[in-house]
C-alpha cells in the first residue's frame, strides 16, 4: 500500500510539473492559462476558499475545483503541446 502511494504521489508531482511548464509554453491559448494558473494557485494557496472543517462540503471543494479547472484549461490546449510539455519533464528525469 505504501509503495502505492508513493507511485501516486510521484505522478501528482509530475503532472504538477507538467502543468507548471504548460503554463509558461507561449503556445498555450491564454483563457487556459487563466484556468491552469487558478487551478495551480487554489492548490498552493495556504487557506481554503470553503474551510475543511464544515463537513463535506469542505472537502469537496478541493476535489472538485480543482480538476474541473484542470479539466477546463486542458481541453482548451492542443494535445500536442501536453505531450511534449510531458516528454521534457521525462527527459529531464532520465537525463
Amino acid at each position: 500500500m505504501l509503495n502505492k502511494l508513493k507511485k501516486v504521489a510521484a505522478q501528482l508531482k509530475q503532472e504538477f510539473e507538467v502543468y507548471c511548464l504548460v503554463l509558461k509554453h507561449p503556445a498555450t491559448p491564454v483563457l487556459a492559462k487563466i484556468f491552469l494558473g487558478l487551478a495551480i494557485g487554489y492548490v498552493l494557496m495556504p487557506f481554503d476558499l470553503i474551510p475543511d472543517f464544515i463537513p463535506v462540503i469542505g472537502q469537496l471543494d478541493d476535489l472538485v475545483i480543482v480538476p474541473l479547472l484542470v479539466y477546463v484549461a486542458l481541453k482548451m490546449i492542443p494535445n500536442a503541446l501536453v505531450s511534449e510539455c510531458r516528454e521534457l519533464i521525462k527527459g529531464e528525469k532520465c537525463g
